[in-house]
């Protein structure tokens, strides 16, 4: 028995191990992914294998291609914080088609995403594929990865982005193709676009490939190609968009191509401290737009490919090219704590200047009314500013009075600008200076424009110094009398300095001397629709290179004097018109000594309009040598000495300057 006992007992025991054996033989466990392991480190790389969740704790770095595909969910936190290393186009995250990512930034904690210094087109950017409607068709392929996109579900949903501040995007492809901010490639209405900055991209901050998406409050700056860019039929909404350029040489605020599937924009506002093409519509696309503000751009609207603008529509009417849309911000993005970035400083000018103001070149200005340099009081303009004047009409003005002085100091190669956005003719008023030189309407005269005071016994008087000066949109309108000029000088006397003006898309003259002795040198007139140079009260100054060109039709004169002959002498002076008009007129019994006189193009290149004696003209020293048209008793052609040798403006690059 006992042998037995211990037979059975071995035997149970033997069991037990063998069991016990069993049971603790687990299979070896799987191996971690390698995407998996990077995220544990910090590092974004690869195609994502699971639903994953990063920690806002940790700082991530992108350091190549981070692709969410089919079927797989990505979180990304408030305040996560990822890095992209400067790797160009290989450097992106993507989410594919049934991918999802849900991007949760707060307020106070966005998301970040932005190379080490957020330089335009350090990395790629953000990539969405959906499944919604594209006219690329089903399963179309991007020009960016090659990633399929385009389906028939336009309610697709590919997550959420709300709070993401994006930097540094853009990176280059090809000739042709460039990564974007954030590319959404037929995404569809279900997801959710909300709170998002692209700000430094070399190419679009966001571009809508086809789809339904809709995005609110979107903050893009200076995003070197178009801040907002659609094609293939996008068909969404955006509402709040704050769109800011402080750039050279950037794109548009808005492009769109392709078919119209109508998109709507609620509330846009766009500035812009370099001028610039605001919204820009290729082949037959168009939009929708409320709420429209631009400042600072030098085109509005820009139909590309002549598309019909009736597709274009703007606080419910057709969109006018000729309309700023220089209206109150309807978007103000001060207030969007989570965009920590300094906004354009656009500084009005208006009121009076009474003691002595210099502006700063590298600021941003805008003339929002008249702008008055009062007695004993002066404003100095340094090389390479640049006023951007509303276009107000009559209500828009510089002046200089008596007794004030202007310091305008542009160089050739930093001019000062002083403009309408468009540079439409009669935008604005133009540049009034009124002196205490001697003129035949006597002293303490009245202005036609504005009213001022002008004249005096001080031929010599000194009213500051204006030099390489650009002036467009000038010459409102006062009455059916009276009109701004470019520049109006009023009795303006000999010490004020006066060289390298232009004056360019005037209503009325260009430059126009209310008695006084101003002396001129280098004076640029183009396509001013009155007079290029206009005179009266019997100014009594030179003028020395003079050169006038017309390319519109139905302007006044090139010159015109009028009133008493104080003889006034001009050196060197080429009109040059593609449109015929008259060149030189005189009314009443006013003259000039003209020397280098070049006259081409004109119909009409002498009109004594009040009958007066041609001799009162004395051109290269002698009365002018001319003959009558025929059938008309005070207009005539030169027979000799209107075909000097023209003016060389090739020089002359400051006349092209801009906003």
């Amino acid at each position: 028995m006992k042998k037995a006992f211990i037979k059975v007992l071995g035997l149970a025991l033997l069991a037990t191990a063998v069991f016990t054996s069993c049971d603790n033989d687990d299979p070896t466990p799987e191996p971690t992914p390698e995407v998996i392991e990077n995220l544990e480190n910090g590092i974004l790389e690869g195609q994502l294998t699971e639903d994953y969740s990063l920690d806002a704790a940790m700082t991530y770095s992108l350091s190549g291609s981070f692709i969410v595909p089919e079927g797989i969910t990505l979180n990304i936190p408030a305040g996560t914080n990822i890095q992209a290393v400067n790797g160009g186009t290989d450097v992106y995250i993507a989410v594919l088609m049934g991918g999802k990512i849900n991007i949760n930034g707060t307020e106070s904690s966005p998301v970040i995403m932005s190379s080490a210094n957020g330089n335009p087109g350090d990395w790629g950017g953000l990539t969405i594929c959906g499944k919604a409607t594209t006219t690329a068709g089903v399963n179309a392929e991007a020009e960016v990865g090659g990633f399929i996109y385009g389906g028939t579900n336009d309610d697709d949903n590919s997550g959420m982005v709300k709070y993401l501040v994006i930097r540094g995007t853009g990176a280059q492809i090809n000739d042709e193709s460039q990564y974007n901010g954030v590319s959404l490639y037929a995404v569809g209405s279900a997801t959710t676009i909300e709170n998002i900055a692209v700000i430094n991209g070399s190419d679009d901050g966001i571009e809508f490939f086809g789809g339904t998406v809709s995005a609110t409050n979107i903050f893009l700056q200076n995003n070197e190609d178009d801040a907002i860019d659609w094609t293939e039929g996008w068909s969404g909404t955006i509402n709040n968009a704050y769109v800011e350029h402080t750039i050279t040489d950037f794109s548009t605020v808005v492009e769109g191509d392709k078919v119209n599937n109508n998109p709507k924009i609620n509330n846009l506002t766009a500035v812009s401290t370099t001028g610039g093409t605001a919204l820009q519509f290729k082949a037959e696309s168009g939009a929708t737009i409320t709420g429209l503000s631009l400042t600072g751009y030098s085109k509005s609207i820009d139909m590309k490919d002549d598309g019909p603008l009736d597709n274009v529509v703007i606080e419910g009417v057709v969109a006018d090219p000729t309309d700023s849309y220089n209206k109150s911000a309807t978007v103000d993005p001060s207030g969007w704590a989570w965009v920590d970035v300094e906004l354009a400083e656009v500084i009005a000018l208006e009121g009076d200047v009474t003691g002595d103001v210099t502006l700063d070149p590298a600021k941003a200005y805008r003339l929002k009314g008249s702008y008055i340099v009062r007695d004993g009081g002066s404003l100095t303009i340094p090389a390479g500013t640049k006023i951007h004047a509303d276009a107000g009409g009559t209500d828009v003005y510089i002046a200089v009075l008596m007794g004030g002085k202007i310091y305008i100091n542009g160089t050739a190669d930093n001019p000062v600008v002083i403009a309408s956005d468009l540079g439409t003719p009669a935008d604005w008023g133009g540049l009034t200076i009124c002196g205490k030189a001697t003129t035949s309407a006597g002293a303490d005269s009245e202005a036609e424009v504005g009213g001022f005071i002008y004249g005096g016994t001080n031929d010599a008087d000194n009213s500051g110094s204006v030099t390489y000066l650009v002036i467009k949109g000038t010459g409102a309108q006062i009455n059916d009398e009276s009109q701004y000029n470019g520049v109006s000088l009023y009795a303006v006397g000999s010490e004020t300095k006066l060289e390298n003006i232009a004056v360019i898309n005037g209503a009325d003259d260009g430059v126009e001397f209310f008695g006084g002795s101003a002396i001129v040198k280098n004076i640029y007139l183009e396509n001013n629709e009155d007079d290029a140079v206009d005179w009266t009260e019997g100014w009594n100054g030179s003028v020395e290179n003079t050169y006038i060109k017309h390319t519109i039709e139905d302007f006044s004169t090139a010159f015109e004097g009028d009133k008493v002959n104080n003889n006034p002498s001009f050196t060197n002076v080429t009109c040059v018109s593609t449109t015929g008009g008259t060149a030189l007129q005189f009314k009443a019994s006013s003259g000039a000594s003209i020397t280098g006189l070049h006259i081409d193009g004109y119909e009409v290149e002498l009109d004594m309009k009040d009958s007066g004696a041609t001799a009162n003209v004395q051109v290269d020293g002698a009365d002018a040598d001319v003959e009558l048209i025929s059938g008309e008793t005070n207009k005539y052609t030169f027979k000799s000495g209107a075909g000097s040798t023209a003016i060389d403006i090739s020089g002359w690059t400051w006349t092209a300057a801009g906003l």
